[in-house]
């Protein structure tokens, strides 16, 4: 089955097969070579793009947006409502009422871990004493930042004004 004959054959379409590579890559580079033309390394860049350097970035001072006051005074309630629809599946908001997280009735400007009947993971008490707007925010930017070690696990609010919003719907509704 195997003769003399078969084995030139497979030798001769293998070594046709690498030439064909071959040739394919050198004309490809030919084609579409991207390096210094010529001998050498003296390729010219044809433009320079600027880029902030660690240095640098201390320099110029960062343009400041609404602090969180001036966002929690304009906030829209509505709004507010509608961003706490990604806290509901988690928090509930009648009083004494837990789900897989503490009730939310009075959060704002309440006593950290202080809801009765909740096991707390006891990493929010080491992170802040009571619940005010400022640690809303920041817990509510990004939870395992703000207390690392916490059971919750949800990822965060990243626009300000839909923190502002909430924080100002949670208040409300003791109000």
């Amino acid at each position: 089955m195997f003769d003399t004959m078969t084995m030139t054959k497979t030798l001769g379409a293998l070594c046709g097969a690498l030439l064909i590579l071959l040739l394919g890559a050198w004309a490809g580079d030919i084609l579409y070579h991207t390096g210094p033309s010529g001998h050498g390394d003296h390729a010219q860049q044809a433009y320079v793009i600027e880029v902030e350097s660690a240095d640098d970035a201390g320099a110029e001072e960062e343009v400041a947006g609404p602090t969180l006051e001036e966002l929690i005074a304009s906030a829209d309630l509505a709004k507010g409502a509608k961003v706490y629809g990604k806290c509901k599946s988690c928090h509930k908001l009648e009083d004494g009422a837990n789900a897989t997280g503490p009730h939310l009735y009075g959060v704002v400007d309440r006593a950290v871990g202080s809801v009765d009947g909740f096991g707390y993971s006891g990493k929010l008490v080491a992170v802040a004493d009571v619940w005010t707007p400022e640690n809303l925010d920041g817990f509510l930017t990004k939870p395992k930042d703000f207390a690392p070690g916490t059971k919750m696990s949800f990822s965060g609010l990243k626009k300000p004004a839909d923190r502002a919003n909430l924080i100002a719907y949670l208040d409300s509704l003791t109000n």
